[in-house]
């Protein structure tokens, strides 16, 4: 049966514009590469519709899932494989996360510090086992990770959040942790 990564990352377009087009390059190769299912929000806008586009070029399989409330505002891509229209936003990560078989994190705004939350949560609560791949370009998660120290210095940690996660710098590098 074919893996499945879920990629959590922004519906919008990125300051650095030309690097993640680079990155996002990088990663629809590897997902290519590997026979990956890429589960992801479902829009052809932002950081997400150009990784789809990508991986749709190289005919793989792209699976959208997207609430009612967003299917205007995010544009639906449609020219996925397959698209799941989903009540709200709590039934859009649920079967993002059931749909994976591991997750990667791009850079994104809220929404996306939301998903990666919950499911470094699940992992924490020992609901999931999945991997969880945070791709942190250019530093751009560093203020969260150091985020993490601060919360267990003050004692409301109960685990070590970076044992829970794979952090990597830069896209070529995530192949090196990515086993078939």
């Amino acid at each position: 049966m074919q893996k499945s990564v879920t990629v959590f990352c922004g519906s919008s377009k990125p300051k650095n514009n030309d690097f993640m087009i680079k990155e996002i390059n990088k990663l629809s190769e590897i997902i290519i590469k590997n026979n990956y299912r890429m589960i992801y929000g479902g829009a052809k806008i932002g950081i997400m519709g150009m990784l789809a586009k990508k991986i749709i070029e190289k005919n793989g399989k792209v699976v959208g899932v997207i609430p009612e409330v967003l299917k205007k505002k995010e544009i639906v891509y449609n020219k996925l494989t397959e698209i799941h229209v989903v009540k709200n936003m709590h039934k859009r990560k649920k079967l993002m996360y059931e749909l994976g078989d591991f997750f990667i994190v791009l850079p994104g705004g809220v929404g996306t510090l939301e998903e990666f939350s919950e499911i470094l949560t699940w992992k924490v609560l020992g609901l999931t086992e999945k991997k969880i791949f945070l791709i942190n370009i250019d530093g751009f998660y560093d203020n969260i990770l150091n985020q993490f120290k601060v919360m267990d210095d003050n004692n409301f940690l109960y685990t070590d959040l970076l044992k829970e996660i794979i952090i990597v710098n830069n896209i070529s590098n995530l192949e090196d942790y990515i086993i078939n």
